[in-house]
């Protein structure tokens, strides 16, 4: 009865909620939340500057998060490039000594710990021209006022200022009305020096922390909450804080809300609550000028660049001639179906449906374009909101739980039995790239066990690339320049796209140049003298050795380059190949993930090899429902493939380091795929059925692992898009589904310029190919050009 009420409850939603449907509400909800989120920007006064000092809460114990936006932890070299020729003062009493201290100690390689108590501290760091100072005022008096009208007339006038004082004066004058008064009075004569000193730079008021009233001693016991409220108060309203050009600086009050139970004396807050405060104000700083990607606060939209403008104008020319042969010329062309995904990288292109026409190609550019927008906005334009990730354990485990009962739910028969069928390797790729999501939203890289079951499930999808283009390539004999064409343009095309609208290099989207090398390869190897194919093989054993002897050869090449990290560095860092592999002027990235995972493609091609021979000698049995061996073989290999999941499972739970364990991972990655495989597939019942949920998504997987980078993550991944703030249950279902929705459009839009762009005419395929290379060319020559100026 379930089942049954399963089926027609999936044929009815099936009716009325079709995937195109759903792609119509996420275009709706996109453009209410792009009206909101800019409608709050523009009359809300909403700015991730004042979000940045006046909001932020602990996720977790130590990482800080201002509320819409990202910071960035500062590294004394970043700090120095950012401060030099600058010059920082910092005024006020021991709390704003605490916060200096803490803010050299990120400029300086070393600890700074100043020995002198109330009196002016200089630092200036040897390396860089940055100065900092701290001028001892801890009482707002006429003594301080003088300080601040002697900065404007010095030779080098202070970028920034900090300024704050209190607790001295609640000390003095035993917290009373009177003291709160002159405390008032004394602000407002001075708050026209600090106005005169904005002109030159940023000038910040220090909201004053709480009190840990029952470990103060004595004589400071008039000091309390209470108190601090007032006074901040009363600066507030004196320095006509919000109004005028002094900035509130408040997140060492929030930060001290939450920490205030670590203080030893009850008036100064921990040091690691201080080096946030210290971090907060260094982000303020810095961040327009240094623009780290995790660090959003305070940034403004970079302007757009040539291939950016020039995007632009495609999109927009392809929308005014979408539109010119929709309305005027009224034809109409059906948007060719969905076609089946054959491995990780590649889909299979359709054969019913002719090429499609002008209209059809100048509508997927189109919409193409508006989903490129979606991603600029997402993640470079200042519109929607970022934070930061944070490692839990209910974070990763609670979803993947909660996504295979839904997988797991959704069974239904395969259409064939074979062993890693059609179904099947769809599933495995579904379900691994929905772990994969779940790893990068949860930031579980930091927990070293689950860091090394997914390398191994990366290490999978090279597997599949080498066992899918060798089964393809030995069964179909297919070497033409249309196939080598059509694979390129599916795994390329996307990413290719975004390096141009996002501005990222090639090599930022690791996987996809990992996937295009591994293809070049198998395909030279294979398709060079001589082809050795099923059909010419057949029998012969000569032919099967000359196989063996291809993978031989390309095993010896993998060991070549990874033997040498000077070889290979010298051989991708020449031109034009250092502008495909090179990530911020260093090969390092390209030469971690290649030697990472540099045998996974060449064993998935030995299987594949060897499960095609064995089935060419019917020595396995691949009937619905029957065993893949005998009962004296399967059994014993089933439990030898579940004691070896187990068996490395605690391996990697007991790995020190990722340095220690990525080190051994090349070589036992494929213990776990194999198990896998097997575990899968021996039992008939289990290789006859697969989950349908698991699928759908395998066929898009490429398309979700990029598409991730910007609209489901944020900045460039190392933060989490938030479309609806306050509520990150419902935030992460609405991005998802948008999400989703994006990614499986971007896929029909590549099968239908593949079919447009890549045609099975030779001669035409040549014509265009050269004029392909000849852009690339000037592309590659202006960016070598613009490097090297």
């Amino acid at each position: 009865m379930a089942g049954l009420a399963y089926s027609l409850g999936k044929r009815e939603i099936n009716q009325y909620f079709t995937v195109n449907n759903a792609k119509l509400i996420s275009l709706f909800l996109v453009l209410v939340l792009f009206l909101l989120h800019s409608t709050s920007r523009i009359f809300g006064g909403a700015d991730s500057c004042q979000w940045l000092l006046s909001t932020g809460h602990f996720l977790g114990n130590n990482v800080w998060q201002p509320d819409g936006c990202m910071m960035h932890n500062y590294s004394s070299t970043e700090a120095k490039a950012c401060l030099n020729g600058k010059q920082v003062v910092f005024i006020g009493d021991s709390r704003i000594r605490a916060l200096f201290v803490s803010f050299i100690n990120i400029i300086a390689s070393q600890k700074q710990s100043p020995v002198k108590r109330h009196a002016d501290i200089y630092f200036r760091d040897n390396s860089s021209t940055a100065q900092v100072t701290f001028v001892w005022s801890p009482v707002t008096n006429n003594s301080m006022k003088e300080r601040l009208l002697l900065l404007p007339r010095a030779p080098v006038k202070p970028d920034a200022v900090l300024v704050g004082a209190a607790t001295w004066i609640i000390r003095d004058n035993q917290a009373s009305a009177e003291g709160l008064r002159q405390y008032k009075a004394n602000l407002t004569s001075m708050a026209e020096a600090l106005e005169r000193l904005a002109q030159y730079g940023d000038v910040y008021w220090h909201i004053q922390e709480p009190v840990k009233w029952k470990a103060l001693t004595h004589n400071r016991k008039m000091i309390t909450d209470q108190q601090i409220n007032l006074y901040n108060e009363g600066a507030a309203q004196a320095l006509n804080i919000g109004a005028s050009l002094i900035q509130p600086f408040g997140a060492s009050r929030l930060v001290a809300l939450e920490t205030l139970n670590q203080s030893t004396d009850g008036l100064h807050m921990p040091e690691s609550s201080v080096d946030v405060g210290a971090m907060v104000f260094m982000n303020r700083l810095c961040n327009k000028l240094v623009r780290p990607i995790d660090g959003s606060c305070c940034q403004t939209t970079p302007p757009l660049t040539f291939l950016q403008k020039m995007a632009l104008c495609v999109f927009m020319g392809s929308a005014l001639l979408f539109l010119i042969l929709h309305f005027l010329i009224k034809r109409s062309h059906r948007r060719p179906p969905a076609t089946d995904v054959e491995s990780l990288e590649e889909k299979k292109p359709a054969t019913a449906a002719g090429p499609p026409g002008a209209e059809a190609v100048c509508g997927a550019l189109c919409r193409m374009g508006l989903i490129m927008v979606y991603f600029y906005l997402c993640d470079r334009a200042d519109v929607f909101q970022k934070e930061q990730k944070h490692y839990s354990h209910s974070a990763f485990f609670i979803p993947l739980i909660m996504v295979f009962v839904l997988g797991l739910f959704c069974s239904e028969s395969t259409k064939e039995n074979r062993l890693l069928n059609r179904e099947q390797t769809d599933e495995w790729k579904g379900w691994m790239q929905l772990v994969i999501l779940i790893y990068h939203v949860s930031g579980a890289s930091a927990f070293i066990p689950v860091y090394m079951h997914v390398r191994v499930l990366v290490a999978a999808y090279l597997f599949q690339t080498g066992y899918g283009h060798l089964s393809f390539f030995w069964l179909k004999a297919d070497f033409g320049l249309y196939r080598v064409c059509q694979v390129l343009f599916r795994l390329n095309f996307l990413v290719l796209l975004l390096c141009v609208v996002m501005d990222r290099p090639y090599q930022f989207y690791y996987f996809v140049p990992l996937v295009t090398f591994w293809f070049v390869l198998i395909y030279s190897t294979l398709a060079m003298w001589p082809q050795i194919v099923q059909k010419k093989a057949n029998n012969s054993v000569l032919w099967h050795l000359g196989i063996l002897l291809k993978l031989l050869g390309l095993l010896l090449l993998i060991c070549f380059f990874a033997s040498s990290q000077g070889l290979f560095e010298s051989t991708f860092t020449a031109w034009p190949l250092s502008a495909l592999f090179e990530l911020n002027g260093s090969i390092h990235e390209w030469w971690f993930r290649w030697k990472l995972d540099r045998f996974a493609v060449m064993e998935g091609m030995l299987f594949a090899f060897l499960y095609l021979l064995l089935q060419k000698k019917q020595v396995l049995m691949e009937g619905r429902g029957e065993t893949l061996f005998s009962a004296k073989v399967s059994i014993p290999l089933l439990l030898l493939s579940l004691l070896s999941f187990i068996t490395y499972s605690v391996w990697a739970s007991n790995c020190k380091s990722k340095a220690q364990c990525n080190e051994m991972h090349p070589y036992i990655s494929v213990v776990p795929i194999l198990a896998f495989i097997l575990i899968r597939n021996i039992p008939g019942s289990a290789r006859s059925m697969y989950s349908s949920f698991f699928a759908w998504f395998g066929k898009i997987s490429l398309e979700l692992f990029i598409c991730q980078y910007h609209i489901w993550l944020a900045a460039d991944t190392k933060g989490i898009l938030v479309l609806i703030p306050g509520n990150p249950s419902l935030n992460i279902l609405v991005s998802s589904f948008i999400f989703v929705c994006v990614a499986h459009e971007v896929s029909l839009i590549t099968n239908v310029l593949a079919q447009l762009l890549i045609p099975k005419d030779t001669v035409a395929l040549l014509k265009r190919l050269g004029a392909l290379g000849l852009l690339s060319l000037l592309l590659l020559v202006r960016g070598h050009t613009s490097s090297g100026a």
